[in-house]
């Protein structure tokens, strides 16, 4: 598909445009890979055809994806040095703690710490850093 491959060398105001005309209000997504992931996922269900039935039950019976990092175990903790003091978050059955609170996500502890959004793998550690 031609559509697909031209996505490759826009950017993410690109991309947005591009979402809009097609389907309407895009995302509010800032990443530029995402988005570009979930446009040629859209362009190529119109012109394939979407996932079908069987794949959707199946999905479907997979229920709710859980956090990423649950899989450490309850009772990990996460440590890290942020703006010149260490925190600590630890893992529970139920999410994440950070200072007596409970988190979620990863992610959702990582934004309280740093005051603005992280994906908290990547804030923790736990994922390779981009290229």
């Amino acid at each position: 598909m031609s559509e697909v491959g031209a996505l490759a060398g826009l950017d993410l105001e690109g991309l947005r445009a591009i979402w809009q005309a097609r389907y309407g209000a895009p995302p509010a997504l800032r990443s530029a890979e995402l988005m570009r992931l979930l446009l040629a996922w859209r362009l190529q269900a119109e012109a394939l055809g979407a996932l079908d039935r069987a794949t959707r039950r199946h999905l479907k019976r997979r229920g709710a994806v859980a956090a990423e990092g649950l899989q450490l175990g309850v009772g990990a903790r996460l440590r890290r040095e942020w703006q010149g003091r260490n925190v600590e978050v630890e893992v529970e059955a139920a999410g994440f703690r950070w200072e007596g609170r409970l988190y979620p996500s990863l992610s959702a502890a990582a934004t309280a710490i740093a005051g603005t959004r992280w994906n908290g793998p990547r804030f923790f550690g736990l994922r390779e850093p981009r290229a």
